[in-house]
């Protein structure tokens, strides 16, 4: 049986364009084709797709939309983020997925940073946004790469250009991932600086690096081990605990209680990540089981499909859940 195909041609040509939409070697046509399950060739600005009917109708779909906004190169990372937008797309009434993304309302949480293309890119990761501005403690529980610790710091990084808060506090308990690190030399902001990478990363990504740096010899951002956090009180703050699947439930306990006025805490964690010794009861479960549905205190449970990652992330989290459910029986 032959294989459905559809030809087709941009019109009128645009070589700038074309070549933005295909990316070095073709590398963005090869991402959408293994993410839509279909082929593509291309000859000049001739295009044929070849898969399943409905997919190669979206293909054709995805590489116009993506042709429209070339006028700018487009990078893998743009395609992927596009991409999952269309995953996340409008069902409409014949259960075919529209894939125009889901257009910006006017409730959607618009955020001061460096990156102007910043924006939720799920229902649960605007959800996720509009939790941490609407409340003073926000839990972000889900698996690597749906944006739980990036966009917690894009929130930090908007509250303080704003002016809500005075300062940035990062925190995290300091357990190894399943390795013994041995003794690290240093103070203790290099002791710590390891385990904050992520969190720098996206300062750097979302303020610049030389913004970050006089932030910091300005007390304007903090790193604190998480054991350092008892006895305080933190006022008029944007605290993020990240990690927090690897603290105990005391120490979970003591981080909440450190909340002071005008001050916004977002903790995040993946729960099937956990680094604790066999036994330990993970804080992060905890806390989801004691407090959920307190208000004042929001949830934002991410699953696979919320990964904005390589698409391969997604795939990993699906197939691992999966082994995990069948090894428990």
């Amino acid at each position: 049986m032959k294989t459905p195909s559809l030809e087709f041609s941009f019109t009128p040509v645009n070589n700038h364009r074309l070549n933005s939409l295909c990316g070095v070697l073709d590398a963005n046509l090869r991402q959408i084709e293994a993410t839509l399950d279909v082929s593509i060739s291309r000859r000049g600005a001739k295009f044929a797709v070849a898969g399943e009917r409905a997919k190669i109708e979206i293909a054709a779909k995805v590489l116009n939309k993506f042709y429209s906004q070339a006028s700018t190169d487009l990078s893998v990372e743009d395609i992927q983020l596009g991409l999952v937008e269309l995953q996340h797309g409008k069902q409409s009434k014949s259960g075919k997925t529209d894939v125009t993304p889901n257009e910006s309302s006017a409730e959607e949480v618009i955020l001061h940073t460096k990156r102007a293309d910043l924006r939720a890119r799920t229902e649960r990761q605007a959800q996720y946004l509009k939790q941490i501005q609407s409340h003073d403690i926000t839990f972000g529980v889900g698996p690597a790469g749906t944006g739980k610790t990036f966009l917690a710091v894009a929130c930090a990084v908007d509250a303080f250009e704003r002016d809500l808060v005075k300062r940035i506090v990062l925190t995290r308990p300091a357990v190894e991932a399943g390795e013994r690190l041995g003794f690290l030399p240093g103070d203790l902001s290099q002791k710590v600086d390891p385990y904050l990478r992520p969190l720098y990363d996206a300062l750097y990504d979302l303020l610049g690096f030389d913004r970050v740096s006089k932030m910091f010899e300005r007390n304007q951002i903090e790193v604190a081990p998480l054991a350092f956090m008892r006895g305080r009180t933190l006022n008029h703050s944007f605290i993020i605990l990240d990690e927090a699947q690897n603290t105990t439930p005391e120490q979970m306990k003591m981080f909440l209680t450190r909340i002071g006025f005008g001050t916004k805490a977002v903790i995040t964690g993946d729960v099937t990540q956990v680094d604790l010794k066999a036994g330990q009861v993970s804080g992060l479960v905890d806390a989801r089981n004691a407090l959920y549905g307190i208000q004042g205190i929001g949830f934002t449970i991410f699953q696979a499909v919320d990964v904005v990652r390589h698409p391969l992330v997604q795939s990993i989290v699906t197939a691992y859940d999966a082994h995990t459910r069948a090894r428990r029986g």
